[in-house]
């Protein structure tokens, strides 16, 4: 069975986790493919908005715990390699890709599986969706981004929180602490349709407001500022924006090449 399943449409690409047996849980074969997975998203110009998400019940579970128990009783001298391998690439992947990135929570997402929604650039999650932070339960702090992340969207006290005691987050709260975007029946239905929307917009555009946050939130004012100037001056050349100005001119809807 494939551990990563590929879907394209209308500029789409749907990631599906397909370990719905172990809740999507991350083996090397499935942390392979979703690393290599994204990169290509990354590179492919007809891809203009990304979605990911798990099959059956859970989101992702985090790390399969039977592989890393194997990998400890082996004596490995660098069971956590898998961090920079793996993990630290994905993170970077969904963080700065030039395009929209959206996670459709279907279920529960636990460590690393939590973590890459926290990423992601916007997160649609089911009512019975859980979020859980339980690195410290193991003897672990955090990894995948979220420590970096995680207090971005809900803040540095609330994110201790939720790594010290390892609570759990239902999908109610998470949206009223702004962990999630929304809250939808069927997250992956309306995923899809918020990233055919956003598929159909100003690609680049996109991607340079990705990257004025990113640099903004570890950078001063005048870095930030800076940053702006950089994106504004690339982007008012661009076809996207020439074609936005002429139809709010003309009163018309305009029509995005992504370029």
């Amino acid at each position: 069975m494939t551990s990563l399943l590929v879907d394209d449409r209308e500029g789409v690409r749907t990631l599906t986790l397909n370990r719905p047996e172990a809740y999507n849980s991350l083996t090397v074969e499935l942390k392979d493919a979703l690393r290599d997975g994204l990169a290509d998203a990354a590179a492919d110009p007809a891809v203009r908005a990304v979605v990911l998400t798990g099959a059956g019940k859970a989101f992702c579970a985090g790390q399969d715990l039977k592989e890393h128990v194997a990998a400890l009783r082996s004596d490995d001298p660098a069971p956590f390699r898998t961090v920079e391998e793996h993990y630290n690439p994905i993170v970077r992947s969904l963080t700065t890709m030039g395009k929209p990135v959206i996670a459709a929570v279907n279920g529960m997402a636990a460590g690393a599986g939590a973590s890459f929604a926290y990423a992601c650039d916007l997160r649609i999650a089911a009512p019975g969706a859980k979020f859980l932070m339980a690195f410290a339960t193991i003897g672990l702090t955090a990894d995948s981004g979220a420590s970096w992340t995680l207090p971005r969207l809900i803040g540095y006290g609330r994110a201790m929180e939720l790594m010290l005691l390892a609570k759990p987050v239902t999908a109610e709260r998470a949206l009223e602490i702004g962990m999630v975007t929304e809250v939808a029946e069927d997250p992956l239905a309306t995923a899809q349709e918020l990233a055919s929307r956003m598929a159909a917009g100003p690609t680049t555009g996109y991607g340079k407001i990705k990257e004025a946050l990113l640099a903004a939130a570890g950078a001063d004012l005048e870095a930030a500022l800076a940053t702006e100037k950089a994106g504004q001056s690339l982007l008012g050349g661009t076809a996207d924006h020439r074609e936005a100005v002429d139809a709010f001119v003309t009163k018309r809807t305009p029509t995005f090449t992504g370029t």
